[in-house]
């Protein structure tokens, strides 16, 4: 089943330890550290691939995890760097964070999007010795990768869209002009998901028609998934009318256009500024030449339109090829979101560390910089915690606590650790 909007929850690789080693050789006095850093962790990366056409591959599996980099080792030898996972996507998909905001817009083969990055590795005592402390007897934890979830919503890239209300000939239209076989039926609403179509007029003529489902009164407020079929529209430089002018049609073609435009311009405003072309189908009924005057009378000059017959081919060739001339004169419109607004943004130093004290009287320390110094600390090793402690004193942390109220014997939480405070 054609799959257009997932959320996904990705967490890249932490970065491996360092290590704690020392040269134990033969004839090698004073040998000093030697232990090794360890290797950055994976990374999760979106890549965009042309074989897709849909998001079904992360229908099933929603969690992605990659692996972490190796640990540092002795004789200075450094960690293996975690291999990057790679997650394929189809082109056109835009990448979301939890919170709606736009972060990457995949159109093109080959684009990369980082879609967690992965923990850099944990730096070996080796690194840590200096003239006060020629021999010391930590090293870092790896960093925690980057973890967060992310909505991944496709909006087809095709060069014509095919338009019209339930029943009105685009997907007889798509499987005549193209090797695509979308299911067609004498019923509303055959068409439940977008067919994607490579149409090709000589050797070097080629572009790609979307059929997308029937749209209906309503549908830009979302009303039958309008919503969901009206997103694979937003990137078509060029959109193809069809209406139904036989004597069996529900609507006149005129109502049924004007009730189509509509809808496209609530949903988008710029929708009705691309080209359009008109593509009357169903010259082989009865009632076709009636309705035709008609609707040319109430249109006017304002729009191009064919006679066609997509069940017989009739008329279909001059509309292609008018469609090739358009096309040469219209630049693929990348992705733009429409709640992007262009301001000056004035940046703000972070705040090292946020104290509050919760319900159950322990003292919560949040803060991007104090908690990963936590994380990436051996609370096992008396070193490193004297280590982070003088880091604490370094960044205010001590005099802040006391400002705040704590008192020894307070339990302090940093990252999920607790701590029992001590002047």
């Amino acid at each position: 089943m054609f799959c257009d909007y997932v959320k996904i929850f990705v967490k890249a690789g932490d970065g491996g330890d360092g290590a704690v080693a020392f040269r134990r050789e033969k004839y090698v006095p004073l040998g000093g550290p030697a232990g090794g850093d360890g290797g950055r962790g994976a990374s999760i990366i979106l890549v965009g691939d042309s074989a897709l056409s849909t998001l079904n591959d992360f229908k099933y599996r929603r969690h992605y995890k990659a692996p972490r980099g190796a640990n540092g080792m002795s004789k200075n030898m450094n960690g293996a760097w975690g291999e990057d996972m790679r997650l394929l996507v189809p082109l056109g998909t835009i990448v979301k964070d939890e919170a709606g905001n736009f972060l990457a817009d995949i159109s093109h083969a080959g684009q990369e999007f980082v879609a967690a990055k992965g923990g850099r590795g944990g730096r070996g005592n080796v690194r840590f010795a200096n003239g006060k402390d020629k021999a010391p007897a930590y090293a870092e934890k790896g960093e925690p990768g980057q973890e967060r979830t992310l909505i991944l919503e496709l909006k087809l890239i095709a060069d014509v869209g095919l338009i019209g209300l339930p029943n009105a000939g685009k997907s007889t239209l798509l499987s005549k002009i193209s090797a695509a076989q979308p299911k067609i039926a004498n019923y509303p609403f055959t068409t439940l998901e977008p067919n994607l179509g490579m149409v090709r007029l000589d050797d070097e003529t080629s572009f790609v028609v979307a059929d997308l489902p029937g749209l209906i009164e309503g549908a830009s407020s979302g009303i039958g998934l309008g919503h969901r079929f009206l997103r694979h529209a937003e990137r078509n430089r060029i959109l193809i009318h069809v209406l139904d002018l036989s004597e069996y049609a529900t609507r006149s073609p005129y109502e049924s256009f004007m009730l189509i435009n509509e809808e496209l311009s609530l949903y988008k405003e710029d929708f009705l500024s691309r080209p359009m072309l008109i593509a009357a189908n169903k010259a082989d009924m009865p009632g076709f030449g009636e309705n035709l005057a008609e609707l040319q009378n109430k249109i006017g000059d304002k729009y191009e339109i064919f006679s066609i017959s997509a069940l017989t081919g009739e008329g279909i060739k001059p509309l292609l090829w008018r469609v090739k001339e358009l096309l040469d004169e219209i630049p693929i419109m990348p992705y733009i979101p429409q709640t992007e607004v262009v301001k000056n943004t004035v940046v703000r130093a972070e705040e090292p560390f946020v104290i509050e004290k919760d319900a159950n009287g322990i003292w919560q320390v949040t803060g991007e910089r104090v908690e990963k110094l936590v994380q990436m600390t051996d609370l096992n090793n008396d070193d490193a915690v004297l280590r982070m402690q003088r880091i604490f004193v370094k960044m205010g942390l001590e005099n802040a606590l006391c400002e705040a109220g704590v008192e020894p014997g307070d339990t302090v939480s940093i990252a999920g650790n607790e701590f029992e405070y001590a002047e």
